[in-house]
This record gives structure tokens, C-alpha cells and sequence, in this order.
């Protein structure tokens, strides 16, 4: 589901009860628990029917007629949308528990730093904690050109500092929507002009300089291509993609899967699997470039079904990126069950990323 609910106050009152109480117990949640535990000043009978509600809703489920109710992804997701409050506190403990833990002047030894700072995240969360370790600096732009294709494509060429070529066929409704009359010779002398402006703008630029690109602060007199401008950076960026070859530090596992969620002994050995033997597809889920349209929102929480790899859709993956001098080269992640304290794994996740970014400041 993409469309949330409208929910009053009430209905997001009774589903966060709902929620943390689950998250706290491991135990389907009845409404008279809530009523007793939670002081609403609303009959029992009251608290049920607004589950009923959230149920239809697709927010809550039953995992058996007689059970009490549990959150489903949808409800998570609404969760963390919508009704977390960050927690300065913890954030504000966890970053000087860091300092304490790991001094700045050690980062000369980077790979100690990585391995600690997974192990005190893994610790101070209790889920699977894992850290990339920062990516080598990536093919930077030589040379970009649009060439016209035919009337409905335009061929996008990329050559690299390395030498590497990309040729990628793309739609030219976008760019034509923006040509008045249709004309070949106008079209192809505007590519022209265009291929000049991305060259001296992208020229030198790393790919995450490039997915990070606003396009929407260019020069007035191509202020009408920025919705296309935008399409091609993500071109760009799908194509050009950074190395997966990067290690990928990971603690916590016994830890995490002592958790009821993990007591089916196949879906264990998948994600062990996916851990130890597969962190190239791995890495992929974890290291993600910020949206050129927020790139000031560097975390992603991926719950469930979100998330794109089969053993990882019972889980909850919360992951941030840590940067050097404003570009975006490693990530730091937890995976653990979607029952998970969120408030505090957001924090832990968020802090240390931005421990790191600190810490690998030139």
C-alpha cells in the first residue's frame, strides 16, 4: 500500500500503543491490554473497534482468529513516518559514548575504526550492525554528448577519466516536449548546446557528485531543461554505478538472531547466507545515493516486503551514509527484525554515520 490512511488522533494513538507494546513483548496485543496498560479514558470496547479499523485498514493484522492484533509493514511503515519522535537524548548519549569509544586521532587507522564502530553499534542496538568500508574514489567525467538518435531517441555518450564509454538510448520526449517548431537541424543544434552546458557543468565530477547535483540551480538560460537534466543525471547514475567490491564489516549476528523472529532455522541460514556469502548484492541494499531532490535525507528504512532481497523481507534494514568533504562514500546499516525499536535505531544509525563523517573530514 502507497496511500496512508486518515487517521485522527485517537486511531494514531491506540496504533503506536499498539506498536510499541508489540515491540516491547513479542506478543499480539488484545484491547484490553491497551485499555489496562494505557491510559486513553476509553472503554475496552472502544480500543477494539479502532483496531478493527486499523485492521481494515491493512495497518494491524491477526495471526489467528483468537490472537490479538500485531503491526503489519504497512503499519511500521506509518509508524516511522508519522508518529516517531527523534530522541535527543539518546542521540546526544550515543555520540559522546563515540568519542569516548573512539578517539579521533585513530582514524589514520581507518579499518580499526570500521570494525569498532560495528561492533559498539551492533552492542548498543542489539541487531545486526554492518559498516562499509569508504569507497575509492570513482571514475570522474571526461566528455558527455547527445547525439539525435531518431525522432523518439537520443543517444546519451559518456567517456570517463579511465577511457570507460557508456552509450545509453534514451527517450527524447522529455527534450522535444521543449522544442517549438520540430525541426532536425533546431533539435540537433540545441543537443549541441546542451552537450556544451552538461560538459563544462559535470566535467571532473565523481558519480555521487552527480546524483547529488540540484538541477534545479542552473543558469536562467537552461532553466526549462531541468526536468530533463535531472532524468539524465539519473541516467547517469544507473549506468556509471560504484564498486560493490567494497568490504562490508558485520557484527552481531548471534546477538540478533536470538530474537523470536529468527526461529525458522531456513530463513537463518538465508540471510547467514546472503551476510557471509553474497555482500556484493549485499552492498547494493545498503550503499544507496541520496535523491537529487533531498539529498539532505541521507537515511533510508527499508521494512519487510521493502526491502528488494528475499531473505532480508522479514527484516527492517535502517541505513545512512557517512561522507568525505560532502561526498557520500560509505554506509552505515542495522538489519534486524521488523519488531524493532525504532527510535533508538534510527538514532544509533544516524549518529554514527555522522561520527564517521566527522571523523574522516580531511
Amino acid at each position: 500500500m502507497s496511500v496512508q490512511p486518515n487517521l485522527n488522533q485517537r486511531h494514531q494513538n491506540i496504533l503506536k500503543a499498539t506498536i510499541e507494546h508489540y515491540i516491547a513483548t513479542a506478543e499480539p496485543v488484545g484491547s484490553k491490554v491497551i485499555a489496562q496498560e494505557y491510559n486513553f479514558n476509553v472503554s475496552s470496547s472502544t480500543i477494539r473497534n479502532v483496531m478493527g479499523r486499523l485492521e481494515a485498514a491493512g495497518l494491524l493484522y491477526q495471526p489467528h482468529t483468537s490472537a490479538g492484533r500485531i503491526p503489519s509493514d504497512f503499519g511500521y511503515r506509518l509508524y516511522v513516518d508519522r508518529l516517531l519522535i527523534h530522541n535527543e537524548t539518546l542521540a546526544t548519549k550515543a555520540e559522546q559514548y563515540l568519542q569516548q569509544k573512539l578517539p579521533k586521532d585513530k582514524v589514520s587507522n581507518f579499518e580499526a575504526l570500521i570494525q569498532r564502530s560495528t561492533k559498539i553499534l551492533s552492542s548498543l542496538s542489539g541487531y545486526i550492525a554492518l559498516i562499509t568500508f569508504p569507497q575509492s574514489p570513482s571514475d570522474t567525467l571526461r566528455h558527455i554528448q547527445l547525439v539525435p538518435v531518431s525522432s523518439g531517441q537520443i543517444m546519451l555518450i559518456l567517456v570517463t577519466d579511465s577511457y570507460q564509454t557508456e552509450s545509453i538510448l534514451m527517450e527524447s520526449s522529455p527534450f522535444i516536449a521543449e522544442q517549438e517548431p520540430l525541426d532536425d537541424d533546431l533539435i540537433a543544434g540545441e543537443l549541441q548546446i546542451l552537450s556544451n552546458f552538461l560538459n563544462h557543468k559535470l566535467k571532473g565530477k565523481s558519480l555521487s557528485e552527480i546524483a547529488t547535483l540540484n538541477w534545479q540551480d542552473i543558469d536562467q538560460e537552461f532553466e526549462h531543461y531541468a526536468d530533463f537534466l535531472k532524468m539524465l543525471s539519473q541516467e547517469i547514475h544507473s549506468h556509471l554505478k560504484p564498486s560493490d567490491d567494497t568490504p562490508i564489516v558485520v557484527h552481531g549476528i548471534a546477538e540478533a538472531l536470538r530474537q523470536p523472529e529468527f526461529s525458522q532455522l531456513k530463513q537463518v541460514q538465508t540471510l547467514l547466507y546472503l551476510l557471509e556469502e553474497e555482500q556484493k548484492q549485499l552492498w547494493s541494499v545498503i550503499f544507496t545515493l541520496p535523491n537529487n531532490d533531498n539529498s539532505d535525507n541521507k537515511l533510508i528504512i527499508k521494512i519487510g516486503a521493502e526491502n528488494p532481497l528475499e531473505p532480508m523481507r522479514t527484516c527492517t534494514l535502517i541505513s545512512a551514509n557517512y561522507y568525505i568533504d560532502d561526498t557520500p562514500v560509505g554506509s552505515v546499516g542495522v538489519i534486524g527484525p521488523t519488531r524493532m525499536l525504532y527510535d533508538n535505531t534510527i538514532t544509533l544509525v544516524e549518529t554514527t554515520a555522522d561520527y564517521l563523517s566527522d571523523a574522516f573530514k580531511s
